[in-house]
């Protein structure tokens, strides 16, 4: 797979985001739920986990109360706790920095969650009402102590297959996810990448300016109220 350069998230990086979208918004799923280990067996599966987000997020999409302009600061909000309850913003930004995570302090390590995180967030919210029908299926999952991955596949209107893989930790009574693979490709192996050009050379303030800037270009007064008011 050929690496991105420099920071230019806005291709596959969005697609990613994109599709993780579609897989939070879809209908009718089926699903295979493998055995649970004894050691998580009061938690709930992986699969339900995924499942359940899907139906949360239908239900706010859906609401009456929360369409239109006027409430849409409302209903970010809402979705933003869908999203945090399911993607670990933390595994994946330590996962995305790599062996550069142990070079960073403390603080400077708070700052990349914060940063990141929001960047995804933000592409997260600004995409998830846009939703085309597309369908999927459950084809999989298979847990080991406390690491998961759920294998499913979105169908296309025109019918073409896009395997997606949720890659699973579970935090005490529940999963979330740190990666998404679509299509053999990693969301946390492609921002890896890109973040090392720039962390090889040491140059950690880089990397900061050019999240900021990307958290600028999808930041509007919206999404600022929204983030208010789930503080």
């Amino acid at each position: 797979m050929k690496p991105i350069d420099g920071m230019e998230m806005t291709l596959i990086s969005d697609r990613l985001i994109g599709l993780i979208d579609t897989l939070l918004l879809c209908l009718g799923l089926t699903m295979t739920i493998a055995a649970i280990a004894p050691l998580l067996e009061s938690v709930t599966a992986p699969t339900e986990q995924v499942r359940g987000a899907i139906q949360r997020v239908l239900r706010i999409i859906d609401d009456p109360e929360l369409r239109g302009e006027m409430r849409q600061a409302d209903r970010r909000t809402a979705i933003r706790k869908v999203a945090h309850e399911l993607f670990d913003y933390a595994e994946i930004t330590k996962r995305s920095i790599g062996h550069h995570w142990q070079q960073r302090t403390a603080a400077e390590r708070e700052e990349l969650v914060t940063l990141f995180g929001d960047l995804l967030e933000r592409t997260y919210v600004s995409r998830i009402e846009v939703y085309s029908g597309e369908k999927i299926a459950y084809v999989g999952e298979s847990v080991e102590t406390d690491q998961a991955v759920v294998r499913t596949r979105i169908v296309t209107r025109q019918g073409t297959e896009i395997p997606v893989d949720y890659r699973m930790l579970a935090h005490g009574t529940r999963w979330q996810a740190y990666d998404v693979t679509i299509e053999g490709v990693s969301l946390v192996a492609n921002y890896r990448s890109q973040f090392n050009k720039i962390l090889q050379t040491g140059n950690y303030p880089e990397l900061i300016k050019r999240l900021r800037i990307k958290l600028e270009e999808r930041t509007d007064p919206t999404d600022v109220k929204a983030r208010a008011a789930n503080n």
